[in-house]
């Protein structure tokens, strides 16, 4: 078994000794994504990049892996309540952004896909 399969049951298994499935449709899960989201991006708040550079050498690091593992956990999650190969749509969705940002256009730049002139 692949180590995200293993993963994937962890959190399952931990939702489901909880009976916490019934509160996790769809809809909940990407709230709590969200929400857990929210929480990471407080961790960078009005930090500058080398505050946010101590603090990954800290003891404070934790935190941030605390919060990427919420928020990984609800994705997970979420995939596994609507059936969703994570890994499927990630390189679908790779091959979608290489069509919509050709490197000999976007190359360099951090425009949105609509905003390239064609060269």
């Amino acid at each position: 078994m692949n180590r995200f399969k293993q993963i994937e049951e962890s959190i399952v298994s931990f939702r489901d000794e909880r009976d916490w499935k019934k509160f996790h449709n769809p809809k909940d899960l990407a709230i709590s994504l969200s929400i857990e989201a929210g929480e990471l991006l407080e961790c960078f708040q009005w930090k500058t990049n080398d505050e946010i550079d101590e603090i990954l050498k800290s003891d404070k690091r934790v935190e941030i892996e605390d919060e990427v593992a919420d928020v990984a956990n609800y994705l997970i999650l979420l995939c596994n309540e609507l059936n969703i190969d994570i890994f499927e749509a990630i390189e679908r969705k790779i091959k979608k952004n290489s069509l919509k940002y050709p490197v000999s256009m976007c190359k360099g730049s951090s425009k949105k896909y609509n905003e390239y002139e064609e060269k």
